[in-house]
């Protein structure tokens, strides 16, 4: 007989939380006051590895039992809690008799797909700028690494959209996932400069060929009139990537070491490609035909509809470029240290997880994605200029939570706006291109900041404007297309 679902992640999180109060109660203290540092080195790495297979049995658990997402996400955040997991484990036990063992449910294995590549790129973010420090890169070097991946991710996006029409997403999903764990293999052997920027490109690149591929698997399985709702879902496991990606990299560099960060992840990746081989090598994509007679036939892929989608990628990642930028500085000028950077950055993940994840998620397939995209940046940008005249921490986790509001409106917005405007046979190249902006819009939202001569205020005022005059020409050029086509 198989074991429960349930129960294995019982067993792994109360794993989990053992290492972690050995960690915290005996390792740390032997470090710091005895100064027994191999005492953090070693459980630090049993607590890492632990934690990897506790990731797993979260992963499968979600993938095999029907419940809500809040009992992933919980299972998630009480490995970071000392004595969270035995708090779960209270209710995993009370939960185990409701839920029963459902069938493979393909669409949470791309999820978690698409919540690995965006976890690891979050989970650069906190340690990849000291890390190369660390190597003997001087400044300049390590800001231009940090943006070399980004660059690379967009030639990768581009190839796995044109490879995607041409072999189908799911043989690109499985070359990006082996290579992309392959390559976070890599950093184990960096040691000088140059080493580091041939392992960003190659890391950069391959993982660029994750996301267009599993975006389209899932447009192109989805009933046309649900894909608001599904893209909504699918963000949800981004915004978890960008609230646990950045903590888990951050407090397990700090026990243990950055090239053991990658090293999990890489894991997770390994894991998922198996997953993947076993169960969506079998899947079908039966609705292919049903969703291109849906959409007009269309002479070219740049239509109306998907440039705006571009654009909205473009402005999303341009506008969180700008807060990665400005908001620690901003921080650091108030009085405040990076910590409450970190937490304002999650609140607004926070935020935007609930929206994606709770029944507001329907308002996606009900209105127009024209309109809840010009939403969307609106707040974006009323955001950026209140976060330049908050001076306390209490207005600017308001502030940060309407960003993420916004955030949530406009993500799930330019996902189905494109998937309307394509047919499916082009979806993949579609997607190719629109994670290309994605990933331009980082680069320029930090860098364009840093060429202007603005202050951190003005900063955060060019951005608002920006953002704001882009929902408007939105929502002007929805009110065209309707006087035109009523």
């Amino acid at each position: 007989m198989r074991a429960h679902p349930i129960s294995i992640l019982r067993i792994t999180g109360l794993l989990d939380g053992i290492s972690l109060l050995v960690l915290l109660s005996i390792a740390m203290p032997l470090k710091y006051i005895w100064g027994i540092e191999q005492a953090v080195t070693i459980v630090g790495s049993i607590h890492g590895g632990i934690f990897s297979i506790y990731a797993l049995a979260i992963l499968y658990a979600a993938i095999r039992i029907n419940w809500s997402l809040l009992w992933p996400a919980a299972a998630v955040l009480a490995a970071f809690v000392p004595l969270g997991n035995f708090l779960l484990d209270w209710q995993l036990k009370k939960a185990q008799t409701k839920y029963k063992v459902r069938p493979f449910n393909y669409a949470l294995l791309v999820y978690s797909i698409v919540f690995f590549s965006f976890f690891d790129l979050f989970s650069q973010l906190p340690v990849m700028s000291t890390f190369a420090a660390s190597v003997g890169a001087s400044s300049f070097v390590v800001g231009f690494v940090i943006g070399l991946y980004s660059l690379a991710n967009t030639v990768g996006n581009i190839l796995s959209g044109i490879m995607t029409d041409k072999i189908g997403p799911f043989k690109i999903l499985m070359v990006g996932l082996l290579l992309s764990s392959a390559a976070l293999m890599l950093y184990h052997f960096v040691d000088q400069p140059f080493f580091l920027i041939v392992v960003r490109i190659l890391h950069g690149f391959v993982a660029g060929l994750i996301v267009p591929a599993a975006f389209t698997f899932s447009a192109n399985t989805t009933i046309n009139d649900q894909q608001g709702k599904k893209v909504a879902f699918t963000g949800t496991f981004v915004g978890l990537a960008a609230i646990i990606g950045p903590a888990f990299s951050g407090i397990m560099a700090s026990k243990t070491s950055v090239p053991f960060v990658f090293t999990c992840v890489a894991v997770l990746g390994f894991s998922l490609a198996i997953l993947s081989a076993i169960f969506l090598s079998k899947y079908k994509v039966a609705k292919k035909e049903k969703i291109s007679s849906v959409v007009q036939p269309l002479g070219s892929l740049f239509n109306s509809g998907v440039l705006k989608a571009y654009g909205g990628a473009f402005f999303l990642m341009f506008s969180q470029g700008v807060i990665a930028y400005l908001l620690p500085l901003h921080v650091q000028t108030l009085g405040y240290d990076s910590r409450l950077s970190g937490t304002l950055m999650s609140t607004f993940g926070i935020i935007a997880v609930l929206i994606f994840v709770l029944p507001t998620n329907r308002i996606f397939d009900r209105v127009a994605p024209a309109k809840t995209m010009a939403v969307g940046i609106g707040l974006m940008g009323i955001s950026q200029l209140l976060i330049s005249q908050s001076t306390t921490t209490l207005t600017l986790y308001f502030v940060l939570g309407l960003y993420g509001v916004g955030f949530a409106f406009l993500f799930p917005s330019i996902n189905t706006m494109l998937i309307k405007a394509t047919p499916a046979e082009l979806r993949g190249k579609a997607y190719g291109y629109f994670y290309a902006f994605f990933s331009l819009g980082v680069v320029a939202g930090s860098s364009v900041l840093g060429w202007l001569p603005f202050d951190i205020t003005e900063g955060f005022i060019f951005t608002g404007i920006v953002l704001l005059l882009c929902a408007v020409f939105v929502a002007f050029n929805k009110q065209r297309d309707l006087a035109l086509n009523p």
